[in-house]
């Protein structure tokens, strides 16, 4: 996919899109000399010219002290493209609330997988660990190899950066520059393990949904589960986060993506979360109950966005763009198992999206399945391939009506909802037709699977999506905001500059670094770069 119109963003942050044109992007002056004669004045002292500050790190002095008993290792320096840092390695197991401050010119390192407290089980006995682990916005955190980041039951993460300074997770080849903008799959990733219910459950015989089904994390060497009845619970909270480069094979086929959550509550808070280069899914959401705002998925190679076993999730403000030519779905729901009525039975719905399908020789974009609930609201869907069907519909139980199953909501739900796609409908398994997808399509308000779209630097609205009437999301769950337009991204909700980073699949702000660099700040609140 070509990164349309990367040539408007410069001089220009994605906020000032709107009003940006030709004759905003020149330097002043260009009008004509005029040439003023002014009285000679005395020549000013000549004052010392500063030293330039290097934008080079230097490495810190030391490793900072934390609560946990074990502490930080000092392991040494590692050196980069944007300097020299010392390594300050994490133990393995955090056993007491710990912060890790931002200090220029440190990072810190996962040696293999890190848990945060002890699992504490599928029930609060009053007996958890309740370990928090605190992350100062502009923290660095890289690893490699099978390392992973594990926040067990009855434990939690504040890992909340800023808009000007974000918090990494990323690779130790990202750390020395040997990375491109097609590098993935270079550790694990972070994963979020809660007490709320999910089905599909490991033991034999146990009731989905009770204390008794419980998950496991996939590959993990050793038990790392979740699930419970607690839909309240929380794991913590993540804000202005960029996980990069993840998604290592720990066992088999089983790979880690990103973020991964486990049977988290609605407790847990998830919102400014950036996706970049997993080599499996972007995200994957196993049960629970999950709400995320402001979620960005570039360049994964299985599926953007995955979501299973029971979870019930909203979200808003998405932005999904494969790399041109890898990448699967966009979205794929739940699997075809055999235990398509198990409760609770996911019902996933997304309002404010923006998804841009680039692979190749794919069966569909979205494809939604396995008795699945779903809703799509004030979307756009735009398929790069030429080639891709939009949507299939998979099983007779995923397109049946409310109440015909358990937890049954009914078919799934398409409203302002806008397709650019050669094709925009196939059929699914089970016997579901494209002509059944497309009347459940068509039976919404405001879709037009003939759209053509006059999106901008790739996810920027233009004239047609502008011109979409909203519908209200509200109408299907209170934690959605009545947004100005459809789509992630629109003049006036420009939420993506200062936290992300860029690549050659996408532009977000010029005023940010390259994915495949990091970013350094200063010892004050401003970034030097």
């Amino acid at each position: 996919m070509t990164n349309f119109q990367n040539s408007f963003v410069l001089g220009c942050s994605a906020l000032a899109l709107a009003g940006c044109g030709a004759d905003e992007i020149v330097s002043p002056g260009t009008g004509g000399n005029i040439t003023i004669n002014n009285p000679a004045a005395p020549a000013p002292t000549p004052t010392p010219t500063p030293p330039p500050v290097s934008s080079q790190v230097t490495p810190a002095a030391g490793c900072p002290t934390i609560s946990d008993p074990v502490g930080l290792s000092d392991s040494g320096t590692i050196s980069g493209p944007t300097g020299e840092y010392r390594v300050c390695t994490m133990p393995a197991r955090f056993t007491a609330s710990s912060t890790l401050p931002y200090i220029r010119g440190l990072l810190y390192r996962m040696d293999g997988r890190v848990d945060v407290g002890a699992d504490g089980g599928p029930t609060d006995t009053g007996a958890d660990s309740e370990v928090e682990l605190t992350i100062e916005p502009g923290v660095i955190v890289y690893a490699s190899g099978s390392s992973f980041l594990n926040v067990n039951r009855g434990n939690t993460i504040d890992a909340n950066g800023t808009a000007s300074r974000p918090i990494v997770f990323t690779s130790r080849d990202n750390v020395q520059g040997l990375n491109t903008d097609t590098s993935s799959g270079q550790w694990g990733g972070i994963v979020l393990s809660g007490r709320a219910p999910v089905t599909d459950c490991i033991a034999p015989g146990a009731t989905p949904g009770s204390a008794a089904c419980e998950r496991q994390v996939e590959g993990a060497a050793q038990p790392a589960l979740f699930g419970g009845t607690d839909a309240d619970d929380s794991s913590g909270s993540m804000s202005f986060v960029q996980i990069r480069y993840s998604g290592f094979v720990l066992s088999g086929d089983n790979e880690l993506q990103s973020l991964t959550t486990g049977g988290v509550g609605r407790g847990t808070v998830l919102n400014n979360i950036m996706s970049f280069n997993s080599s499996d899914d972007g995200v994957e959401f196993f049960g629970g109950r999950v709400n995320v705002r402001r979620l960005i998925v570039v360049g994964a190679e299985d599926d953007s966005i995955d979501t299973d076993t029971g979870v019930k999730s909203n979200m808003q403000f998405v932005i999904a763009i494969q790399r041109p030519g890898t990448g699967d779905t966009i979205i794929e729901a739940d699997s075809n198992n055999g235990l398509e009525e198990q409760t609770p039975r996911q019902n996933t719905q997304i309002s404010n999206a923006t998804f841009i399908h680039n692979g190749q020789d794919q069966d569909q974009a979205i494809r939604i399945r396995g008795g699945a609930d779903f809703a799509i609201v004030n979307s756009v869907l735009v398929d790069r391939t030429g080639g891709t069907p939009c949507l299939r519909l998979d099983l007779p139980e995923t397109i049946r009506g409310a109440g015909a199953g358990p937890d049954e909501d009914g078919p799934p739900v398409f409203e302002s909802f806008v397709l650019d796609c050669a094709v925009d409908f196939r059929d699914g398994s089970g016997g579901v037709t494209a002509a059944q997808a497309q009347n459940i399509y068509e039976s919404g308000s405001n879709n037009n699977a003939n759209f053509t779209n006059t999106l901008t630097m790739t996810f920027l609205n233009g004239s047609n999506e502008s011109g979409v009437p909203v519908f209200d999301p509200t109408t299907l769950t209170p934690f959605f905001v009545v947004p100005d337009e459809i789509g992630a991204v629109y003049a006036g909700n420009v939420w993506v500059n200062g936290w992300t980073c860029n690549s050659s699949t996408v532009t977000f702000d010029q005023s940010v670094s390259n994915c495949t660099s990091l970013p350094v700040y200063g010892n004050s609140d401003d970034s030097d770069g």
